[in-house]
């Protein structure tokens, strides 16, 4: 029998995760992003830029946002400016020339960590990259360069998260 929300077992925790979107604006993106802070327990959400909630984010949120911790912050990079002087480790999701792979990088809970996400377009600011303390990516095996940052999100917070249990 296939089991629903109201009938898993799984164990629910917090984890030291605060995900930051720098610009990422599109509405179902957004959403998604609720349904996975919510599904990996991270502490907090925070959407940057020009957002705002709407029925285009609360449909594809499943309403998620009524339970996740999120709030809207104008400036992405003075937000994880703040988070660093707090003590929190800066890491970005981002393909450069020193990224390194998402699976060489031991995550641990010594100190709360910031998840740094990018614009769907251009990716994590140049000033926030300069503020990381680790920039990391995903191997990629196909033609493309990237992949949308929903499902780069996911594969991110699952290491994580499976690191730090």
């Amino acid at each position: 029998m296939q089991l629903t929300h109201y009938n898993t077992n799984f164990k629910k925790q917090k984890f030291p995760i605060t995900l930051v979107c720098d610009n990422v604006t599109n509405a179902p993106n957004i959403g998604s992003l609720f349904r996975i802070a919510d599904a990996f327990g991270i502490e907090k959400l925070i959407l940057c830029g020009d957002v705002s909630l709407g029925r285009k984010i609360t449909k594809t949120s499943r309403a998620t946002e009524k339970v996740v911790n999120y709030n809207i912050q104008k400036d992405a990079s003075i937000v994880v400016e703040a988070l660093k002087n707090k003590g929190y480790q800066i890491i970005s999701l981002e393909i450069t020339t020193t990224s390194k792979p998402i699976h060489d990088i031991p995550f641990s809970k010594e100190n709360p960590i910031v998840l740094v996400v990018g614009d769907e377009n251009f990716g994590v600011s140049e000033a926030i990259l300069k503020l990381s303390d680790t920039v990391i990516h995903i191997d990629m095996f196909g033609q493309n360069s990237s992949m949308n940052v929903v499902q780069a999100t996911n594969i991110a917070l699952y290491e994580i998260t499976k690191q730090l249990l």
